[in-house]
């Protein structure tokens, strides 16, 4: 059984693991005639690559993608574009105290509990390093969205490093470049360096809390009962490493509402329907309403830290593990961009099925 893919007419399947030599994504269904080079896509690997300021893992990867095939003369062929990241600062020998220990709270334990073997050098298929491979195909979603929706934007952004939130009567998504957490409010940038600072100089690690807006979706992607847009988010998002948690527009918080206060009114503007509110983030019945799409997801704190935890080995003794090498004290940081990337693939992917039903939408008001 092969489950390394997602999306169904956009399709990714991603490969490799943390310490081999490569890692990438095979990509089939991405129309012909999409404009698209390795700069391109290498943009946002940029953004998420490690080792670019000390609230990150110190692994130094170029993150260099690398286009093997699907690609002629600077467009798409219709054919499957294989994507590929060489490793290149692996230190294997790192996690050498650790081959026989599982980390807490990792998924150490349960990769070895299902297929009885167990890469532990940096944790293989289970590593946030695979997230680059989403990155890539997403740099690839990105490109092919503008030729079908020019106007969409995606933007991704932090909210909540930890206890600590943003104040969001001072977002400025200006702000999100010009910080190394990339939060649009640059008071909770200052305070967080603090905070994380500390954190890492402790040797612990802390979760975050990251929100993704897709603007200018325009009305009708997504289909019930079993294709519902919110459900492919909801599983792009909770499928990214180390995600517990995923909410669409205003979420677990909508059951304190009442009906009153949830219910986003409808009146008719000069170009359709037009909605005092958006607590349903953008999907009504599964189906976009053409409002931003939103989507936020809560990343746990790293499990690799250097605080003395009781465990057990494979043979069942009892143990204490500490665990040695490069990681995030945030890893949520760098799921910003990964974020970004699994929002780019299901939307293309409901943009190419929609196309492919429907074509223009059906239902005219007004």
């Amino acid at each position: 059984m092969s489950l390394n893919s997602f999306g169904h007419l956009f399709r990714v399947t991603t490969w490799g693991e943390s310490h081999g030599p490569a890692l990438g994504a095979t990509v089939d269904g991405c129309p012909p005639g999409v404009h698209i080079d390795e700069s391109m896509i290498q943009q946002w690997l940029d953004k998420r690559k490690p080792g670019q300021n000390k609230f990150t893992t110190q692994r130094r990867e170029p993150d260099q993608v690398k286009i093997l095939s699907g690609v002629f003369e600077g467009q798409t062929t219709g054919t499957p574009v294989q994507l590929m990241i060489e490793n290149t600062d692996q230190r294997s020998k790192d996690y050498g105290d650790i081959m026989d220990k599982f980390r807490p709270g990792h998924a150490d334990i349960t990769y070895y509990q299902k297929y009885g073997i167990r890469d532990y050098r940096g944790g293989g298929r289970s590593s946030a390093r695979e997230t680059a491979a989403r990155v890539a195909a997403g740099g690839l979603a990105r490109e092919a969205i503008k030729s079908i929706a020019p106007d969409l934007r995606i933007t991704g952004y932090m909210t909540q490093m930890g206890p600590h939130g943003i104040d969001r009567s001072k977002i400025d998504l200006d702000q999100i470049n010009k910080n190394p957490f990339w939060t649009p409010d640059a008071d909770a940038a200052a305070t967080w360096a603090d905070y994380l600072d500390g954190i890492r100089k402790s040797g612990s690690s802390v979760g975050a809390v990251i929100e993704v807006i897709a603007q200018g979706v325009p009305a009708g992607l997504g289909a019930p009962i079993y294709g519902k847009l919110d459900t492919d988010l909801a599983a792009a998002m909770m499928s990214i490493n180390a995600v517990k948690g995923v909410e669409i527009g205003d979420g677990m918080a909508a059951a304190t509402l009442t009906g009153e206060a949830n219910a986003d009114e409808i009146s008719m503007g000069p170009d359709g329907p037009v909605y005092g509110s958006n607590h349903a983030g953008g999907i009504l019945g599964g189906i976009s309403t053409g409002q931003d799409v939103v989507v936020r997801f809560a990343v746990k704190p790293t499990s690799s830290i250097l605080t003395t935890r009781d465990t057990i080995t494979k043979s069942g003794e009892a143990a204490e593990i500490i665990t040695k090498g490069r990681h995030d004290p945030c890893v949520g940081i760098r799921a910003v961009p990964v974020g970004e990337a699994m929002m780019a693939c299901v939307i293309l992917d409901h943009l190419l099925l929609h196309r492919g039903q429907i074509g223009e939408n059906r239902g005219i008001i007004g």
